[in-house]
């Protein structure tokens, strides 16, 4: 367990952690699998009870032999960066929630038909790139039943510092991958799509048929433009949830957790 304290913003090392953007983090440090950040002790924990791999910590002292006691006595082998609360903030550019960062090894993302081989609902997130709603969508995901999350490449990475925040983990507890074509990819595999949408001719999601559907993929668009034309025109049904008092919609995350429980599987 070596434990090494840093006085400096350039210690060797500590780069992965400071200088490093989110893009470099996935490609130029390990090409074949990239790294991402996990961020706070309950975060880290469930990274690493789903398998996981360490390759850093940086914690505030006081944290060694507290919050992150567990932590480091489950990872021996990797080094763990220890400094003033005020000097981790000025490497970082931000306080560190919980006062502990894992660097961790990014996997291989899988195949779509391995992700979703024995799903009954999956949710295929389509061109949503704002981290705090694909946490909250992640979240919602996980507690709600959804078997498996599909992103388009315009995307948001789950990976992404503050996504896994917010999802409190939760993206390292329902598989997930890259998905280039739905209907293409999801058809195959026994899956009838639901893009929701609010079009003259989407059915209500209480609509009794949905309930019936054996294998369903609920499409979620942007945050602000909604849904292409072509994957609504596409999908097998076009959804929408009812709204009061002349509100046009809902924010993506909220509309998600809505559409998860009223689909759920029976």
């Amino acid at each position: 367990m070596p434990i090494i304290h840093i006085t400096s913003l350039t210690h060797p090392g500590v780069e992965v952690f400071s200088t490093l953007t989110e893009a470099q983090l996935r490609r130029e440090l390990e090409p074949d699998k990239g790294i991402f950040i996990a961020e706070s002790p309950k975060v880290i924990r469930v990274a690493l009870d789903a398998g996981y791999e360490p390759l850093a910590l940086l914690c505030e002292e006081r944290h060694i032999a507290g919050d992150a006691a567990d932590i480091i006595a489950r990872c021996p082998d990797i080094p763990v960066y220890t400094g003033s609360r005020d000097l981790l903030a000025a490497l970082t550019g931000y306080t560190l929630t919980r006062g502990v960062l894992c660097a961790m090894y990014r996997p291989t993302a899988p195949c779509v038909a391995d992700v979703v081989k024995n799903a009954r609902r999956v949710v295929v997130i389509d061109g949503v790139t704002d981290t705090t709603n694909i946490g909250a969508i992640f979240r919602s995901a996980a507690a709600l039943g959804i078997d498996a999350v599909l992103l388009t490449r315009t995307s948001c990475d789950p990976l992404n510092r503050r996504a896994v925040r917010v999802s409190m983990g939760s993206v390292f507890l329902v598989p997930w991958t890259w998905i280039d074509d739905i209907e293409g990819q999801l058809h195959p595999e026994g899956f009838v799509t639901a893009a929701m949408a609010l079009t003259d001719d989407s059915v209500s999601i209480d609509y009794a048929p949905l309930k019936e559907v054996p294998k369903m993929a609920i499409i979620m668009g942007t945050e602000g433009d909604g849904l292409a034309h072509e994957v609504i025109t596409a999908a097998d049904y076009v959804v929408r949830i009812p709204m009061a008092h002349g509100v046009d919609s809902l924010n993506v995350a909220a509309a998600a957790a809505v559409a998860f429980w009223e689909l759920r599987a029976r």
